[in-house]
C-alpha cells in the first residue's frame, strides 16, 4: 500500500527504519504485538531517544528545535516507527501546546517550555472537555478570576487523558462570565502541582484508568502563564484543535494495525479454512485496506498544502478526524472477530476484571470517535467551512 517515493526519500525511510529497529523499547514492541496500554516509562524512552537522534519534534520547525521536515519526511517517519512497534509521541506537547506557542506565545513563555517537550522533561495534558461542555465546548464554566498578578482558577475538567502522570495543564478557562461564551474565555498554563489540583482517576470499559477528573479549587496562576491575550482563549483553542484532529487520522498507527489484523486473520479459523479466505472477512478487511489508502493520499495533501500557506491544516482537518477514527475503529472490530473465543476471556486486576487484548483494544477504542470533537460536530464543521451550507 505504500505510494511512489523519489530516492532521496527512500533513503530518508531506511535511515528511519534503522534506527527504529535498534531505539524503540522492547515493552512497546511487546504492547504493538498485542495491542496493549503502555506505561509511562516505556513512553518517554522512547521520546527520549528520538530527542538524542534530533527527531524529538517532527513536526516542528528547526527554528523550534525540529528537524525540519516536510510533509512527506513526517509521513514516512510516522509510518516506519508505528510499523516497528514504537508508540505514539504523546501529541499534547508536540502536536497541541507546542504549535500554540510558537504562534500565540510570548518570547518568555517559548523559551521555558518548548525545549522541554521533545526532551520529555515536561508531560503535558489537556484541561478542555468539563461535565457540562463536552462537543458545545464553549459552554466551559471553569472560572478564572484575576487578582493582580495571578488568576484563581475553580471548576472540574473531565476527560483528562494521562493527567495523572502530567507536570502541566494547558487549560481553557472562563475569564468574563459576561461575554458572549466564545468571547470571554483564555488559555492558561497550570503547574499540576500546584496547591488545589486533585486528580481522580476514570476506570475505562478496558479496565484502565487512561483518563481522568481534575479538580481546581482556588488553584492560583500567574498571570504570566496566560497566553495570547486576556479573552482570546478561543481562537487559540480553534487553532490547537485543528492540529489534533489531524494527529487523529494516525495513519502510520493504522497500517501497523492493518498487517496485525491480516495476520491474526491467517492464524484465526473459520469451518476448517483461515478466516482471512472467507469472502465476507476478506471483503470487509479490503474495504479498511483501500479507505486507508484512500486516507493516506488525501492526508499528504491537506499537510502539504497547510505548510505551504505556513499555518493550520483548517476545516479540512475534522475530515481527516473522521476518516481516521472510523478505520480505526473497524479495524479494532476485525481484530476482535479474528481472535474468536479468546477475546472473551478476561484476568483479574487491582480487585477487577480486565478483559483480553483484544476485546480492551475494541472497548478503548470506543472513545476516538468522541474526542478532538465527535465526529457529528466535525461534519457539521465542514458542511459550514468546506461546502459552505
Amino acid at each position: 500500500m505504500n505510494l511512489d517515493f523519489s530516492a532521496a526519500e527512500e533513503e530518508f525511510r531506511r535511515e528511519v527504519r534503522e534506527f527504529a529497529s535498534r531505539s524503540v523499547p522492547e515493552a512497546a514492541r511487546r504492547a504493538a504485538d498485542h495491542g496493549e496500554h503502555l506505561v509511562r516509562e516505556t513512553m518517554i524512552e522512547w521520546q527520549r531517544a528520538l530527542n538524542r537522534r534530533g527527531w524529538g519534534a517532527p513536526s516542528w520547525p528547526t527554528e523550534w528545535g525540529g528537524p525540519g521536515w516536510d510533509p512527506i519526511q513526517q509521513h514516512i517517519f510516522e509510518e516506519e516507527t508505528a510499523a516497528a512497534g514504537a508508540p505514539r509521541q504523546l501529541p499534547f506537547g508536540l502536536r497541541m501546546v507546542g504549535p500554540v506557542l510558537m504562534k500565540f506565545g510570548n518570547p518568555a513563555q517559548q523559551r521555558r517550555f518548548l525545549p522541554r517537550i521533545p526532551a520529555a522533561e515536561d508531560w503535558w495534558c489537556q484541561g478542555y472537555s468539563e461535565p457540562g461542555a463536552g462537543s458545545d465546548l464553549a459552554a466551559l464554566s471553569t472560572r478564572a478570576v484575576r487578582h493582580g498578578d495571578r488568576y484563581v482558577v475553580d471548576g472540574q475538567k473531565t476527560w483528562t487523558t494521562l493527567a495523572q502522570y502530567a507536570d502541566w495543564m494547558f487549560c481553557l478557562v472562563r475569564t468574563d462570565p459576561q461575554a458572549k461564551k466564545q468571547d470571554g474565555i483564555s488559555f492558561l498554563l497550570i503547574d499540576m502541582k500546584s496547591r488545589g489540583v486533585t486528580v481522580r482517576p476514570i476506570v475505562l470499559l478496558d479496565g484502565v484508568a487512561e483518563v481522568n477528573e481534575v479538580w481546581l479549587d482556588g488553584v492560583e496562576v500567574p498571570v504570566e502563564q496566560r497566553v495570547g491575550n486576556e479573552n482570546q482563549g478561543w481562537t487559540i483553542a480553534k487553532y490547537l484543535l485543528e492540529h489534533e484532529r489531524t494527529n487523529i487520522a494516525g495513519i502510520g498507527i493504522s497500517k501497523r494495525e492493518l498487517a496485525r489484523v491480516k495476520a491474526l486473520a491467517l492464524e484465526a479459523r473459520r469451518n476448517g479454512r483461515p478466516l482471512a479466505a472467507d469472502p465476507l472477512y476478506a471483503s470487509r478487511l479490503a474495504q479498511v485496506e483501500v479507505d486507508l489508502m484512500a486516507l493516506e493520499i488525501t492526508n499528504l495533501r491537506v499537510l502539504s498544502e497547510a505548510r505551504q500557506r505556513g499555518g493550520a491544516p483548517g476545516p479540512l482537518s475534522s475530515m481527516l478526524k473522521i476518516r481516521g477514527s472510523e478505520i480505526y475503529q473497524r479495524l479494532a472490530e476485525l481484530a476482535l472477530e479474528a481472535s474468536g473465543a479468546e477475546a472473551l476471556a478476561a484476568t483479574p486486576r487491582d480487585g477487577a476484571w480486565v478483559p483480553a487484548p483484544a476485546a480492551a483494544f475494541y472497548l478503548n477504542l470506543r472513545k476516538v470517535t468522541i474526542y478532538g470533537g465527535s465526529n457529528e460536530i466535525q461534519r457539521g464543521i465542514i458542511a459550514k467551512h468546506v461546502l459552505g451550507l
